[in-house]
């Protein structure tokens, strides 16, 4: 059996499309296969190319316009192209032909209806199928009437129909054709979604504006003059375009003709354009792109129209063309440059993008060397703060802003260890002794007692008292040392764990920070910091075990070999004999010497004075004990408080949390991770792979349309 014969298709005629019209120079022509290449790339949708924008209110006589100048035959069926913004993009080819319609989904649909609105595409094969074809789209797009009966359907879309033409148009162009304005509707957001629309297409400054207004109506009350006025202030790209002069009252056409001739109080930098659209009865009849010119030329050329003095060269479509082509040529020319040096920002974001995305990361191999590579650059990094080399591969990282200086980690360090040892030595005793007179003044520090030197003396008698044993009178118990001392430095816990506390937020601040530059990827970053975290959770134990250990080695009978604790006794009782021989001198001047003190080197003075010291000697052991006691805590308190700083500075800080730093994620780690734990990590999701291959599709045509945007 045979099978049936294929539809006998109508060829695509596409040279009527660019008969006539001569929409281009022969440099208009190169600049225009440079656009259309570019566009070919695929960028339009990301870096706004030239086009011609044809707009207007409802029945302003758009569609008429745009196949005049285009030369498609739009279908005019009520409600057809009407709904959604439609592209026509015309490129000329001797080798190729073909015609394809799509649909651009709107940036705000969600990931479902963008894939099935993108997957949207249908090959022209008669200009008679365009009807048929907007339909189908209008019903994808769900628009109210089309795809369904529901009263909340939208009655416009944001989406787009492009139509694709290719084949030996004479032309390089894209033309779009917008719904009209409309001012009143039962739906507010029908209203604002057409003025978004149109707006979105207005506002991008290489659309050339073809605003269309009727003739019959009051030009002050169409709203497209006042939008594009609003978008192109300059003026520079707005070409008025006024319809159906054919349909005005008998006796109106001086009004049509002053604002023709730019002479109404609605002006043009560019001016205005009179053209008469075919009319129904012409469309019907199949009217030729030469019947319309004909028509067009007759009808100005006659009747009342004849008498108004129009500037014949804004008069007609032929006319219009012809200034499109100047037009089209200078602003071109003038936005070519601005196109190269969009294209070449869009790069760098996405040369940017893509690094920050990193390398493809989809199977357990490419993650461990993803993680690799990421953990040498951490591992790095960390090493650099925690040596203080703020110079070379990283230095940007260590930079400082707004006086944070945590990012540069031993810096940082060190400025903490400083202020612990500063509070040390001037806030860590239990007692503090200040002068009567500053008693009520002096700042007292938390746990901290504020105490005259007498009540020091007292509260030292009172210990001494308490823990006398077998020793002879004037000396102390061992014991005694031991407990002063640990009443003392009993404060040392709460500041030596306040310091540790205040470097393991320091290094948490830090290493966040590091994550933030090194991982460019948020999810992989909290993956990882939540292992960094588990590992720095295990050190600052280990610190703190540490400090446990330090602190019980303070708890227990006090110990020391430092020539200072010595030295430190030896000065203090010297000075202290010194001073009580002063005290000494100063009665007996006073009392046995009448205030005049001479001594002549005799035997006889000599005794005298002698005699006299002896005489003021008062021997209270029991002072002289608490006294060498009180000497003996000063000097290994500070002797003791000095070696415990640069215990916890070295033994906490530097070995449990500092010199394990850099290892806490470096490439030894990632080597131990199992298949599973590379997945949980850094797997990354769908929309991280979708986003790469976009971007680097993107990048591709970035940086192809920059070698097609070369002069």
């Amino acid at each position: 059996m045979e099978s049936p014969p294929e539809k006998d298709w109508i060829t695509l005629d596409l040279e009527r499309v660019g008969d006539g019209l001569n929409l281009q120079t022969s440099r208009t022509s190169e600049r225009l296969n440079q656009i259309d290449r570019v566009r070919a790339n695929g960028i339009g949708d990301h870096v706004a190319l030239p086009q011609l924008v044809v707009c207007g209110d409802q029945s302003a006589g758009k569609s008429s316009v745009l196949e005049g100048i285009s030369g498609i035959p739009f279908p005019r069926q009520d409600g057809l192209c009407t709904r959604f913004a439609t592209e026509i993009i015309l490129r000329h080819s001797s080798t190729e032909q073909r015609a394809t319609a799509m649909i651009i989904p709107h940036v705000s649909r969600t990931a479902d209806e963008k894939a099935r609105l993108s997957a949207f595409r249908q090959d022209i094969r008669d200009f008679t199928e365009l009807p048929t074809i907007i339909e189908a789209a209008a019903k994808l797009m769900g628009i109210r009437g089309h795809a369904t009966e529901l009263v909340d359907a939208p009655a416009f879309a944001a989406d787009v129909l492009r139509l694709e033409l290719v084949g030996n148009t004479g032309l390089h162009l894209t033309i779009v054709d917008l719904p009209g304005l409309i001012s009143v509707s039962e739906n507010e957001e029908d209203v604002q979604l057409v003025q978004a629309l149109v707006d979105s297409y207005l506002e991008n400054a290489r659309s050339i504006i073809l605003a269309v207004v009727p003739a019959s109506s009051d030009v002050d009350t169409q709203g497209i003059l006042q939008r594009a006025r609003h978008f192109d202030k300059g003026g520079h790209r707005t070409v008025g375009i006024i319809t159906k002069p054919d349909l005005i009252n008998v006796g109106t056409e001086s009004r049509v003709a002053r604002l023709a001739n730019n002479l109404d109080s609605t002006k043009l930098k560019l001016g205005f354009f009179l053209v008469k659209n075919p009319s129904p009865a012409d469309l019907m009849r199949g009217v030729t792109l030469p019947d319309r010119r004909k028509a067009e030329l007759e009808f100005f050329s006659s009747g009342a129209w004849k008498e108004q003095n129009l500037d014949r060269s804004r008069v007609g479509i032929d006319n219009l063309r012809s200034f499109l082509q100047d037009l089209l040529d200078s602003h071109i020319e003038s936005e070519l440059p601005k196109v190269r040096e969009d294209v070449r920002r869009l790069l760098n974001q996405t040369n940017d993008e893509l690094f920050d995305l990193g390398m493809e990361r989809s199977s357990p191999n490419q993650i461990r060397v993803y993680l690799t590579r990421v953990s040498n650059d951490f591992h790095n990094l960390v090493k650099a703060a925690v040596e203080g080399a703020y110079a070379g591969h990283d230095a940007l990282f260590f930079r400082i802003n707004n006086d944070d200086i945590h990012v540069r980690l031993r810096a940082a360090i060190h400025m903490e260890n400083n202020d612990f040892a500063a509070y040390m030595r001037q806030h860590s005793e239990k007692r503090k002794v200040v002068a009567e007179d500053h008693l009520e003044t002096a700042e007292v520090e938390d746990g901290q007692l504020l105490v005259t030197d007498g009540e020091m003396m007292s509260w030292i008698r009172t210990i001494y008292l308490e823990t006398r044993g077998r020793e002879l009178p004037g000396h102390h118990n061992y014991s005694l040392l031991t407990e002063l001392f640990h009443t003392q430095s009993e404060r040392w816990e709460n500041i030596s764990r306040r310091h540790v506390d205040a470097v393991v937020s320091l290094v948490s601040r830090f290493i966040q920070s590091a994550l933030k530059y090194v991982v460019k990827d948020a999810k992989v970053r909290q993956s990882l910091t939540q292992s960094i975290r588990n590992t720095l959770d295990v050190n600052a134990r280990e610190a703190y075990e540490e400090l446990n250990r330090i602190l019980g080695d303070e708890a227990r009978h006090p110990i020391t070999y430092n020539h200072y604790y010595t030295d430190n006794i030896q000065k203090a009782r010297l000075d202290r004999s010194k001073k009580d021989l002063k005290v000494s001198m100063d009665d007996i001047i006073r009392e046995d010497w009448n205030g005049k003190f001479h001594v002549s080197n005799s035997r006889d003075e000599i005794n005298r004075l002698l005699s006299s010291l002896q005489d003021r000697v008062i021997v209270d052991m029991t002072e002289r004990a608490c006294m060498d006691a009180r000497t003996d805590l000063v000097a290994y308190y500070k002797v003791a408080m000095k070696t415990f700083v640069d215990n916890v500075c070295r033994q906490v800080i530097e070995r449990h949390i500092l010199a394990k730093l850099p290892n806490v994620f470096d490439p030894v780690t990632v080597s131990a991770y199992t298949d599973d734990d590379l997945l949980r990590l850094a797997a990354e999701s769908s929309q991280i792979r979708n986003q790469r291959v976009k971007a680097l599709q993107l990048q591709v045509a970035l940086e192809q349309s920059l070698r097609d945007l070369r002069l």
